[in-house]
């Protein structure tokens, strides 16, 4: 196989500097003057380094925009399997602490009709319109102990190279893990000062904030590139209260 490598390359060698040799043979007949070929000739060896630097910058700039778009293909994939395993369960038992939920529920209703002006202006409300969180009007006990079964997933993701590329999410999980050691600090919940309790308040509003802006972006990703699943993803939303995956 190396050997038939080494002989393509020898025959595409050979066929380049015959074409050249026909085509400046050529030239000659033509022009009738070897002054002025060759003075043709040494003036396209000298733009020669600037022709190899130019191609070389192209190959290099779409080399390096394919390896980014194949990483964020991974990281996507990635970020599907957090979804699938704990971040669509996570958002739904989020948003109960959520005052005024109705109003956010609206505007995380994603459907099949959805554009990208409808993606972004969610984006733009999640940005603008910050959250007000309760966490004393819910019992955290169930919460705390789905996040503490996550645990081993989580910090799983977090051995995935891939992640450097996403800051947001990198955030997020950081974010969720610090969630978790709260909750797991404390034996019980009742009788919690008011400054413990706005302390959580705090800590679920950063991982509902992160949450939700990285799900509305996964979902224009799977939108764009795997409508199928954004079929799916779509039944089963989190902010539906009773989620149905039948297609009618």
């Amino acid at each position: 196989m190396f050997r038939n490598l080494v002989l393509n390359k020898k025959m595409m060698l050979m066929v380049l500097v015959s074409v050249s040799a026909v085509l400046y043979s050529m030239d000659y007949v033509l022009l009738g003057s070897a002054k002025e070929l060759t003075i043709w000739f040494l003036g396209n060896l000298a733009f020669l380094p600037v022709y190899v630097i130019i191609v070389t910058l192209l190959i290099e700039s779409v080399l390096k925009e394919r390896e980014r778009q194949s990483v964020m293909r991974k990281l996507n994939m990635v970020i599907g399997v957090f979804f699938s395993e704990v971040g669509n369960r996570l958002l739904k038992e989020l948003s109960a602490y959520v005052v005024a939920c109705d109003d956010l529920k609206r505007h995380l209703l994603v459907n099949g009709t959805w554009k990208e002006q409808e993606f972004s202006a969610t984006l733009e409300y999640l940005r603008k319109n910050e959250i007000k969180i309760e966490s004393g009007r819910c019992e955290k006990i169930g919460l705390k102990m789905f996040l503490v079964e996550k645990r081993g997933f989580l910090v799983s993701l977090l051995e995935n190279q891939n992640l450097l590329e996403h800051e947001e999410f990198t955030d997020l999980l950081w974010a969720v893990f610090h969630l978790v050691e709260e909750l797991e600090a404390r034996d019980s919940f009742e009788n919690m000062p008011q400054s413990d309790v706005d302390h959580i308040n705090g800590d679920i509003k950063r991982v509902f904030g992160h949450l939700s802006r990285e799900w509305v972006m996964y979902m224009q990703h799977l939108k764009h590139d795997y409508p199928y699943l954004f079929s799916l993803a779509v039944r089963l939303n989190p902010m539906i209260d009773s989620p149905d995956p039948a297609v009618y």
